[in-house]
């Protein structure tokens, strides 16, 4: 279709609007010296507090926003005039392009990120008639110069053109992935909030066509917090995470004023400030309080005492790979799942002719579903308004122990215990995972099939196993007494140990679907590029393999805490498939706000560990039958061996070739695959062999 004459003239007057860009950073240093102006003299005529802000104009680092822009502007345009470098006319000076010149369009645009990598910056007019009617007040993304180094890197989304987030500090410096730094002029969490939206040029695409583009990300350190008028620390009986400012406090009344919102969560480590959306264009900014402990020390180890610098970069790779945080990692991890499966979809009305919001196959959907009541929990309201007197689902990781009875001589007298830890063995078992979509139906006496996702009352307490193996059927281990709830897949490795399983009742669901897939392969990626990054890839044998997971950590902490991050986001997104009711004022029975969530889906939870739990055990059986090894205790995802060596190659079997046998554990970087467990990790498996369990003296060569 040909473009018209108005087309045209409204992208000549979308370039004409734009700001003019300012000469490069070596050429403002020029253009002052040449002038005889000093660098406190020029901040002190911008009215700034202090020289930093010239210093990074002059370096690249960042760049002047709102009057002062075009104040520099005008001023270096008549130094210009004045001091032309090498008798060049001061038309070419000025306006100069940056060195890395970023794409300039209107934060309104919120079509498909079309252009490619090495697209012609001639190509902004044929984007224009996609833009959406300017806002009262023109939005121009803020202006930066990335390392060089970086050149090589794809280009961003030209909307988002400072990547997903920044780490705003004290003196106003807001750091940004790629070494990007900006000068942000905020005073307040207001003028902050729009400073984001219309100038920062931070955000992310959607990473499902149906889905919505991530809010951005600014991370306050504790300088930038008690600038912004919030206190350093938040302090209370309760954990720190669960804090909130009151609604008195006068950042509250200032965003409230402002006529902008909070979410029910209120302001605490993790705050979301929004108003509600123009059309499509989302008006949304999370913020991070690092001082309010908003990045837990277990999930992101070291990072809360980083540099902005290094902070930034944390966080922008975790953003990059995974999803631009929005509060803890099994926050971080549920809400994956929803990006990655939007709930619904536009489709076309074929009555009116209009796009409404319709279901989006494969997703849980828009509104929450009840589970059935073994599925639940005890203070569920299905529980409790049904009067449930039945057991319930307990599908949970391995916590046993082995019977001191059934160790051997030969066991007790070697020297080392090694434990084997499975590379996020949820995420593995999350893999082509097939899980209920629809509400469950009630069946009585059903036949027992393996490919319906559900929960099935049967009683497996007459499967014969060995003593020295972990029941697959139990968290602890031990035999089942009776009948007793189980998910799909514990009854279906029953039936492939051999045992007729003839289920009492079931709740089935009929409607399936691999919802996890695209969270696992997402996830899987991050994870196996991250370790590749450290060192850690899958051509290496398995001693060179063991040597990289020794140093891993060393080789770049910052990429170390993004692997804890993403390992986090696996068993915390699962988790939170089953939030309890949280707060003391909760009574048993009433509806707690986790319910509200379509992804509140104990069923789906249960599937995963189920189904972990059971390739452990399958690893277990098949390695008692290669090896004639047993384990000494099991805790959810590592496994203690009774070894004659401090490594795991000194008792894994090994074919004549000198290959893994497949079936038991095998060493490698994938999810599913063994890790050496450290001795700090196997702290508990210290615990348990002090109390008798096996007289080993040592674990990985560490005294117990």
């Amino acid at each position: 279709m040909a473009t018209t004459e108005e087309e045209l003239f409204a992208s000549v007057d979308a370039l004409l609007e734009e700001e003019p860009q300012l000469p490069p950073p070596a050429e403002r240093a020029r253009l002052r010296e040449a002038a005889g102006i000093t660098q406190a003299r020029l901040a002190q005529a911008l009215e700034l507090k202090s020289t930093q802000s010239i210093k990074n104009w002059e370096n690249g680092r960042s760049e002047p926003t709102g009057p002062r822009l075009k104040a520099y502007q005008r001023l270096l345009n008549g130094w210009a005039a004045k001091y032309p470098a090498h008798g060049t006319p001061a038309a070419v000076l000025a306006p100069a392009p940056m060195a890395v010149p970023q794409p300039q369009v209107p934060e309104t645009f919120t079509g498909p990120a079309t252009p490619e990598a090495t697209e012609p910056k001639t190509a902004a007019p044929v984007q224009a008639p996609a833009v959406q009617p300017a806002p009262e007040r023109p939005a121009r993304p803020a202006t930066s110069r990335r390392p060089a180094a970086k050149k090589a890197a794809p280009a961003p989304d030209p909307r988002f053109p400072h990547g997903p987030l920044a780490v705003l500090d004290g003196d106003g410096c807001a750091y940004g992935v790629d070494g990007i730094v900006l000068d942000c002029p905020a005073t307040t969490i207001p003028e902050l909030v729009e400073w984001t939206l219309r100038e920062s040029g931070l955000g992310a695409p959607k990473l499902n066509r149906y889905g919505k583009d991530s809010d951005p990300l600014i991370v306050l350190t504790a300088a930038a917090a008690v600038k912004l008028g919030l206190p350093e620390r938040l302090e209370g009986h309760e954990q720190r995470r669960s804090l909130r400012l009151p609604e008195d406090h006068p950042v509250v009344q200032q965003v409230a004023k402002a006529k902008w919102q909070l979410t029910q969560r209120g302001f605490g480590p993790w705050a979301r400030i929004y108003r509600k959306a123009q059309g499509r264009e989302r008006q949304c900014v999370q913020l991070a309080v690092l001082s309010w402990d908003a990045l837990d020390e277990r999930s992101w180890p070291g990072v809360s005492e980083m540099g902005p610098a290094d902070i930034a970069r944390v966080l922008g790779v975790y953003a990059q790979r995974v999803i631009t945080p929005r509060g803890s990692t099994a926050v971080s991890g549920l809400e994956l799942m929803t990006a990655l499966r939007p709930p619904t979809k536009p489709e076309r009305d074929e009555g009116t002719g209009n796009w409404v919001s319709a279901y989006n196959p494969g997703s849980l959907g828009t509104e929450p579903m009840d589970p059935a009541p073994p599925e639940a929990t005890p203070e569920h309201p299905v529980v409790v308004n049904s009067g449930w007197r039945g057991r319930f689902l307990n599908e949970e990781a391995y916590q046993w122990v082995r019977s001191v009875d059934t160790l051997t001589d030969e066991e007790c007298t070697l020297p080392y215990a090694v434990g084997l830890d499975l590379n996020t063995a949820f995420l593995a078992a999350a893999a082509r995972l097939v899980v209920g979509l629809s509400a469950p139906d009630h069946f009585h006496a059903p036949k027992f099939n393996p490919k319906i996702p559900g929960s099935w009352l049967v009683d497996l307490s007459h499967v014969e196993l060995d003593p020295r193996l972990p029941s697959p059927f139990t968290p602890d281990g031990s035999r089942p007494t009776g009948p007793a709830w189980y998910q799909t897949h514990t009854v279906a490795y029953a039936q492939e140990l051999g045992s007729d399983v003839h289920p009492i009742e079931a709740y089935l669901r009929r409607e399936t679907g691999a919802y996890l897939d695209p969270w696992h392969d997402r996830l899987k990626t991050a994870y196996v590029d991250i370790l590749a990054d450290l060192g850690v890839t899958k051509g290496l044998s398995d001693a060179e393999f063991l040597a990289a997971m020794e140093q891993h950590k060393q080789v770049d902490p910052a990429l170390a805490a993004v692997l804890s991050a993403i390992k986090a986001t696996v068993k915390g997104g699962v988790g939170k498939l089953r939030e309890r009711p949280q707060g003391k004022h909760f009574k048993e029975g009433e509806r707690w706000p986790a319910l509200q969530r379509p992804t509140w889906r104990p069923d789906i939870r249960a599937a995963v560990i189920s189904k972990a739990r059971v390739n452990m055990h399958r690893k277990l059986n098949n390695m008692a039958k290669m090896t004639g090894l047993y384990p000494l205790a099991v805790l959810s995802d590592c496994v203690v061996y009774p070894s004659p060596g401090a490594s795991p190659l000194d008792f894994l079997p090994y074919a004549a070739s000198g290959k893994p046998q497949p079936g038991g554990f095998r060493l490698g970087p994938t999810p599913g695959l063994a890790k050496l467990e450290g001795v700090q990790e196997m702290a508990w498996a210290v615990d348990l062999m002090e109390k008798g369990l096996n007289p080993a003296r040592h674990i990985k060569g560490g005294d117990v």
